[in-house]
């Protein structure tokens, strides 16, 4: 009787987990990732487009943060309306993110490779989920308030808990390790696995390596940046030392050739953008 009633638990759970599945593949839960896409590709091309008129000496380049394009949106005369499609689609990859860390519609599996990427679309989620309160913020005509995530206002929060130094430098090694992520993803093409490539012309599938490879190279550079400068921050107790999206790249500009240095990444910023917008169409959102 036990060993019955264990196998119907077992099978119950299994049956649950493949309706969780079905249901991640709902047609609006899709519609709403592919519009998430298509935002989180426009907030790079922003971002990299105002860093590339400051690497070129043209008038309003700025480097700024995904906070900080929505800042941009929102002062266009076109802003307000684009904002409200805007908040859905960072609230569809966010829920995107959810999904694909919790039910696992892509079949990323358990093992340690598995989770590993489970937790970073749950980073995702919440990240871009974060986004939503000041894009809400700015269509209400309010101060967009500090930027989400900004590395020094957590490094503040961190430096204040026990073990406080320690603990912005497991931060600091997140982003290197992400930074690490990107790098591997841009050698290895394994981004591709994720992409409908069976329904991909053979040119359109050099266009999607392509542009995947160099804009996720550019993202692990500014990714490495903010990670070496949270560390930095660890090693000092200086939460001023810590460096977001913004701070990073201008300190790229600061390097020597730091206006070719940041050129190349931006230019590779708005790839990575064109990249995630194309990929509304090329994502795979379930197992091949």
């Amino acid at each position: 009787m036990a060993t019955t009633s264990s196998r119907q638990v077992k099978a119950a759970g299994k049956q649950a987990g493949q309706e969780m599945k079905q249901a991640a593949r709902k047609p609006w839960v899709i519609w709403l990732a592919r519009l998430g896409y298509v935002v989180r590709g426009l907030l790079y091309i922003i971002i990299g487009a105002l860093a590339l008129r400051l690497a070129m000496g043209v008038g309003g380049g700025t480097t700024t943060d995904p906070t900080g394009a929505l800042d941009f949106v929102a002062k266009q005369a076109w802003g307000k309306p684009l904002l409200i499609v805007m908040v859905v689609g960072l609230a569809g990859y966010s829920l995107w993110g959810f999904v694909r860390a919790l039910l696992d519609p892509l079949g990323r599996g358990t093992d340690g490779k598995g989770l590993a990427a489970r937790a970073g679309n749950f980073v995702s989620g919440v990240s871009y989920g974060a986004l939503i309160i000041p894009a809400v913020r700015l269509l209400q005509s309010k101060p967009k308030g500090p930027s989400t995530g900004n590395p020094q206002g957590i490094a503040e929060k961190l430096f204040s808990q026990p073990a406080g130094v320690w603990l912005v430098g497991a931060f600091g090694l997140f982003w290197l390790v992400s930074a690490l992520a990107q790098w591997q993803q841009a050698y290895s093409k394994s981004f591709m696995d994720d992409l409908k490539t069976a329904k991909m012309g053979a040119d359109e599938e050099k266009v999607a390596e392509r542009l995947g490879r160099i804009g996720l190279a550019a993202r692990g550079v500014v990714y490495a940046v903010i990670g070496w400068f949270m560390l930095q921050a660890a090693a000092t107790a200086d939460a001023v030392r810590a460096q977001g999206f913004d701070g990073a790249l201008l300190k790229l500009s600061q390097q020597p050739y730091g206006q070719i240095l940041l050129g190349v990444v931006a230019l590779g910023l708005v790839i990575f953008g064109i990249f995630s917008v194309m990929c509304a169409r090329w994502y795979n959102t379930g197992p091949k």
